[in-house]
């Protein structure tokens, strides 16, 4: 294909037609899932009554607000729970696990990660790192941890010895975070919680399906779409959502207050549009996959693996090429495309960070993005694309990014 408006090298091009003729049986996978999950959505959306009065918003209380109530109705039915509480004043997703963590868990209760350590921000939550003030851990809730095996898969057999009847909750993180394990399918969780009930009965299992929204047929829970401005979403058993609607509001009113300040058609607009914007995630993804590993470097997942989450790894190897990508991707962004990203002490890391993201809402991880640690292997995560074509162009403008810096090995 031609691009006349940005200067891409031919071996680029070359690679990136070639990577296209192999993505041929992949795309048509990845349609096949995105058709029958929009079905879905738009089950939930005529199953709800979704009308254009559910999009008045809200001031003061938010009392009697039918277009919040509706919402949460579309969720629950979308992720297959019994219910969903959906917020435009969730702030982050890290805030929406904040909640449902403070929500259900009570001082002297004990929870199990059963996935390895969580990403980076939540550790602070949990009291693993920082100083401990508001975490769980200065409330008593105690934190235990289970390690994945050396091959980065759950290890089902210690869980069967170290999950029993005193524990409160297991949890779950399906994506990779800033690890280079795989990403956990809804089958492998639904072993996690096979285990779980069975040696716990009374255990709570919750999941951080962050990244893993619609890539399969079934959820465990969570999607986003890339029109809704803020908000985030806590979804499962009713009376659990309840607990931790006391926790975002306050015991008694619950989720009975909250105005929406006019963001509730965004929000139904992110929910109807998210199974395809994840296609189209997914398709960039492999594309960057399919792109990198013809370009001489190692991926995760490979462009012909299935995909549990819409994150694509790219082990760089040097610091410098690390930067470069980044940089480019930001080239391919439609938002501040000419600013120049740089590693920073970001909060909640360790160490610095880069992070490349031209979104028209700030950190959203379902536009195109990129970041990383600055730490050895020296791998970038990249994910999002609100659409396939622009996504394509971006890893492509990364690669060119690379080539100019004398770093691509072509």
């Amino acid at each position: 294909m031609n691009h006349p408006f940005f200067h891409l090298d031919d071996k680029i091009l070359s690679a990136s037609e070639q990577a296209m003729q192999q993505l041929e049986p992949v795309f048509l996978q990845i349609d096949q899932v995105t058709g029958y999950n929009q079905q879905k959505m738009l089950a939930a959306f005529n199953r709800a009554r979704v009308s254009e009065s559910h999009f008045v918003g809200t001031t003061g209380y938010g009392y009697g607000d039918r277009g919040r109530d509706a919402l949460d109705e579309v969720y629950a039915y979308a992720l297959g729970a019994e219910d969903a509480l959906v917020r435009a004043n969730f702030v982050s997703g890290t805030h929406a696990l904040t909640v449902a963590l403070f929500g259900v868990l009570r001082p002297g209760d004990t929870m199990l990660s059963v996935t390895g350590i969580p990403y980076d921000t939540l550790r602070g939550v949990l009291g693993i790192t920082g100083n401990g003030n508001g975490s769980l851990k200065e409330f008593g809730v105690k934190y235990e941890q289970l390690d994945l095996k050396e091959d980065g898969t759950p290890d089902y057999e210690e869980m069967e010895r170290r999950i029993h009847p005193g524990l409160k909750m297991v949890y779950i993180q399906r994506s990779r975070g800033y690890n280079l394990r795989p990403s956990l399918f809804v089958e492998d969780i639904e072993r996690i919680a096979e285990i779980a009930k069975r040696r716990a009965p009374g255990c709570i299992v919750m999941v951080d399906n962050c990244y893993g929204e619609f890539v399969q047929t079934e959820e465990p829970t969570q999607h986003g779409g890339g029109i809704a401005p803020t908000g985030g979403y806590i979804a499962g058993r009713r009376d659990l959502v309840e607990s931790c609607s006391y926790r975002l509001t306050t015991p008694g009113t619950g989720r009975e207050i909250g105005c929406t300040l006019g963001n509730n058609r965004e929000l139904f607009l992110g929910a109807f549009h998210a199974p395809n914007v994840t296609g189209e995630a997914l398709k960039t993804a492999a594309f960057a996959s399919a792109l990198f590993s013809s370009l001489g470097y190692d991926v995760t997942p490979r462009w012909d693996e299935p995909r549990a989450d819409i994150i694509q790894a790219v082990l760089l190897r040097e610091k410098e090429a690390l930067i470069a990508f980044c940089r480019g991707i930001q080239k391919g962004a439609p938002v501040d495309s000419f600013v120049t990203p740089e590693p920073w002490d970001m909060p909640g890391y360790d160490c610095e960070v880069i992070m490349a993201a031209g979104a028209f809402t700030l950190g959203a991880s379902i536009e195109l993005s990129a970041d990383a640690p600055l730490r050895e292997p020296f791998a970038v995560w990249m994910q999002g694309g609100l659409n396939f074509h622009s996504g394509k162009l971006g890893a492509m403008l990364a690669a060119q990014s690379m080539l100019e810096q004398g770093i691509l090995p072509l």
